[in-house]
């Protein structure tokens, strides 16, 4: 008989790791909650009573705990998965919220050799603000939102505490898709980070040309607001990203410049109208 997730520990009580606490809570589950983070982080995060408590030094935050979730930037991810990882009894399951995954696969591997599928679990929440920090920190945050699981071997099949979690995860509305990790970083450079990019330079583009005149938003309106709301982003967190997934990036980037280019080119030509057609057919079932 398996025992159920008696204690979680949340790595990074931001606003994913927090939102992540909270939801657990309101969903029902019982057990402890432990937050690892800066003092301040873990003070507002015991005063919204997401997490039991909080400790801020990682090898006694994860003492007794079943699960381990770091919710911490991609690069401090991996830097405290591999300085925690050797310590943890093998009946701990460790997954993460990172929006890159080959990395930590590696990482895993490295690790725990052919153990790694059984002990790590990576994990991505298609879910987040613009705003970071646990006081933006949302219960609601992964209702209806996809939480992809990048399995550390093809086709295997799931741990029983795996199983819990992934139950756990459903019971937050959350929905699971599970896809090969090279697979996942090529699809989320395409839909996630290119318009992350794409928002950074636009807003960059404005704010330098036309400063921080007020009357700019309000004549841009709904189209303006709506492509510039992600380039408010942390850079403490699209750096990781960057960094970890940049041969994608840099990919995806250079068709969309193409496409730009071609666009610029047809303004007064057949190519404009063909363009705007087939963005018209994008996301359309028929």
């Amino acid at each position: 008989m398996v025992v159920p997730i008696q204690q979680i520990t949340i790595v990074g009580t931001g606003l994913i790791g927090g939102s992540l606490a909270l939801a657990l809570r309101q969903s029902g589950f019982a057990g402890i909650i432990v937050g690892c983070d800066k003092r301040s982080v873990l003070e507002t995060a015991t005063e919204r009573k997401a997490i039991d408590h909080g400790e801020t030094n990682l090898e006694r935050a994860v003492v007794g705990s079943d699960v381990i979730v770091f919710a911490t930037p991609v690069g401090t991810i991996l830097s405290q998965f591999e300085a925690i990882a050797p310590t943890l009894p093998p009946t701990t399951l460790v997954t993460d919220t990172g929006s890159t995954k080959q990395k930590l696969v590696e990482r895993a591997r490295m690790v725990f050799g052919n153990e790694a599928r059984k002990r790590v679990l990576p994990g991505h929440p298609m879910a987040g603000k613009e705003f970071s920090g646990v006081e933006h920190a949302d219960a609601d945050l992964f209702q209806g939102a996809v939480w992809l699981i990048t399995p550390i071997a093809a086709n295997q099949q799931h741990t029983p505490l795996q199983e819990e979690f992934l139950e756990l995860l459903s019971k937050l509305g959350a929905r699971i898709i599970e896809l090969d990790p090279e697979r996942h970083d090529l699809l989320c450079a395409w839909i996630s980070h290119l318009p992350q990019m794409i928002s950074t330079a636009l807003t960059s583009v404005l704010h330098e040309e036309l400063g921080d005149d007020e009357i700019v938003m309000q004549v841009g309106g709904r189209a303006l607001r709506e492509m510039t709301r992600i380039g408010h982003s942390p850079y403490s967190m699209w750096r990781d990203i960057a960094l970890t997934n940049s041969e994608n990036i840099e990919d995806v980037m250079l068709q969309f410049e193409q496409q730009m280019t071609h666009l610029r080119e047809n303004l007064k030509g057949p190519g404009l109208r063909e363009m705007f057609e087939s963005a018209n057919r994008f996301g359309r079932k028929s």
